[in-house]
């Protein structure tokens, strides 16, 4: 019998819970798909300022990205369609430093740099990169008040452009380890509005470390994850299989690292990091957007390290620590992104001046891009570079924590800039009629799970299905290809395989399939991801050449062929081997209670 003082209590909390307002959720299997990018650069990155000379910040960053008309130069420019999300991430050291060095009236003014660079000297990239990761990048001046002012600022903007339900923005950073241009940087996203100062590579350039700062903010309620980026050029270091120190991973290494970077860029204007033709040499479409240059200007090696470099490779050295170790460190979905220090997010081949120019240039710029000038570009090969991608949420509205959760369970995919849709599900029970089905995505979601999930205890002579569906950018070119890659452990040796599932030679608005694994193995731990692909369509370079009377580059493909990547569903032969929180769904015919 209910005590009076428990009933007053209990009296006391629903009244209490009747005055907060309520959001209506949808269910599982009502979730939206919610298009944006999760690392863009405005004014407030000191490099934008000095290699790109960019001058947008952080209002008409958020106004472009919801659809809004800027002046950029003089011109007035706006994306095709808004963003349904975007997070600024502009890089924690000497946040606001470079924009404050070209102010007048700023608080660096009378610096002699301040003089020098607004007289129109041009600072040579060796400089920025000792101001970039110093300390003290100008000599008897305490810049911790412009980077306190700078990050005040951001938060401010974050919260003045939020729209919950139309248009979400995320609070967010880049921690910019680069050791001996090896690049580690990780974009950091808060589920909330409130965080303290970034932790920045100048305070430590370990990865480690960065996780500490995440976990002790966790601690106090402020949640946020990191996202690492550009493995693609991290010569090796970024799926390494020892730590900061060299020593080789352990469990309690494996469960921080998954813990605190569930998700990882696939793709950006740098390139992809899914794999590689010498990782992969018998995927033909592994050669997509290949970006080989390590990021330190000139006399730096061109090529880094492939191994331990690409997606892929981390996914099956992930599964094979996880046998021996019993953690898996390389868990983790994917998301794509722009990485655009313009501050204007738009992923079209058609508008792509370089990862940090925009609208209409002069021949000699264009020249540039193009690899066509006498004058080399002093920090990376700029025609190597791609239009940038885009991150798909499913989730049930459009809010942070809505967004966030979806980010956090790896319900994502990833595409190279189109607006291509992509849902898998997986499960062991999905008949042939689910794709006629009216309540198709409630059975799926019912009996399996979504991208990120685990299928755990396969029956004998079972293998899991695969609901996959696919639609076409409204505005983009047809699909042409619906690809599994499987990647399993086999005697604690990882392998791979891509099967064609769908095949469209003249092209589709839609694929659809439900898929089995013909070479399903029960004892095998393994993952599955999907790649979509479109029709080919000219690449950047190619339009811009084209448009400016310039002859097209010639050590670049004429035509790409966008497409879009799944985050992974693994398979985990024991049930007491999933992760704890995930959700996984063992097959019904291998209970033995």
């Amino acid at each position: 019998m209910m005590k009076p003082r428990d009933r007053m209590i209990e009296l006391f909390v629903a009244a209490i819970l009747s005055t907060i307002p309520t959001v209506a959720t949808a269910e599982k299997h009502e979730r939206n798909v919610y298009y944006g990018d999760l690392h863009l650069h405005t004014s407030y990155s000191t490099d934008a300022v000095f290699l790109s000379g960019i001058r947008i910040g952080l209002d008409d960053a958020y106004r472009f990205a919801r659809g809004e008309a800027v002046d950029y130069s003089g011109q007035s420019l706006r994306r095709a369609e808004p963003l349904d999300f975007i997070a600024v991430t502009d890089h924690a050291e000497q946040m606001g430093v470079g924009r404050a060095l070209f102010e007048a009236d700023g608080p660096l003014a009378q610096t002699e740099m301040s003089k020098a660079l607004r007289a129109g000297r041009h600072a040579p990239i060796e400089e920025v990169g000792r101001l970039f990761q110093s300390k003290q990048p100008i000599a008897g001046v305490d810049v911790l008040p412009i980077l306190e002012g700078a990050w005040r600022e951001e938060k401010e903007a974050v919260d003045r452009h939020h729209r919950p339900g139309t248009f979400t923005t995320f609070l967010g950073y880049e921690w910019s380890s680069s050791p001996k241009s090896q690049n580690l940087h990780r974009n950091v996203i808060f589920r909330g509005n409130e965080a303290p100062l970034p932790f920045s590579s100048n305070d430590s350039p370990r990865p480690e470390d960065l996780w500490t700062y995440l976990e002790r903010n966790r601690a106090r309620g402020i949640e946020a994850l990191a996202i690492p980026h550009n493995a693609d050029v991290s010569n090796g270091l970024m799926y390494a299989l020892t730590d900061s120190d060299g020593k080789p991973i352990d469990a309690e290494y494996a469960r921080r690292r998954a813990l605190n970077e569930p998700i990882g860029e696939i793709y950006q204007s740098k390139g992809q990091s899914e794999t590689h033709p010498l990782l992969s040499p018998s995927d033909e479409l592994a050669g997509f957007e290949l970006f080989e240059h390590l990021m330190g200007g000139p006399g730096r090696p061109q090529r880094g390290q492939v191994s331990g470099s690409y997606f892929r490779e981390a996914w099956g050295r992930g599964l094979a620590l996880s046998e021996r170790i019993g953690a898996n460190p390389f868990r983790f979905g994917v998301v794509g992104a722009t990485d655009l220090h313009n501050g204007l997010a738009d992923t079209r081949e058609a508008t792509y001046r370089g990862p940090g120019l925009a609208g209409d240039l002069p021949t000699d710029v264009v020249k540039t891009l193009l690899g066509t000038s006498e004058i080399p570009n002093p920090v990376i090969p700029l025609i190597a570079t791609g239009s940038g991608g885009l991150t798909g949420i499913w989730a049930e509205e459009n809010t942070r924590e809505a967004l966030y959760d979806a980010l956090r369970r790896s319900e994502t995919f990833a595409t190279s800039g189109t607006r291509i849709s992509l849902r898998v599900f997986a499960g062991w029970n999905y008949g042939p009629d689910l794709l006629r089905r009216s309540d198709m995505i409630a059975r799926a979601e019912a009996g399996g799970v979504a991208m990120g999930g685990t299928l755990t205890d396969a029956a004998t002579g079972r293998s899991p299905r695969f609901l996959i569906l696919a639609q076409q950018d409204a505005k983009g070119a047809r699909l042409e290809r619906l690809q599994i890659i499987k990647v399993w452990v086999r005697k604690g040796e990882p392998s791979e395989k891509v099967f064609d599932v769908e095949v469209a030679q003249d092209g589709a608005r839609t694929l659809e399939a439900i898929w089995q694994d013909p070479d399903f193995d029960a004892t095998e731990p393994s993952l599955y991801y999907v790649r979509v692909l479109e029709m080919p369509t000219p690449r950047w370079s190619t339009l811009l050449a084209r448009s400016a009377n310039l002859p097209r580059p010639k050590d670049q493909p004429e035509s790409i062929r966008e497409r879009a990547w799944s985050s992974p569903i693994w398979y985990e032969p024991s049930r007491s081997s999933a992760s704890a929180g995930e959700k996984s769904v063992a097959d019904p015919t291998s209970r033995t209670d």
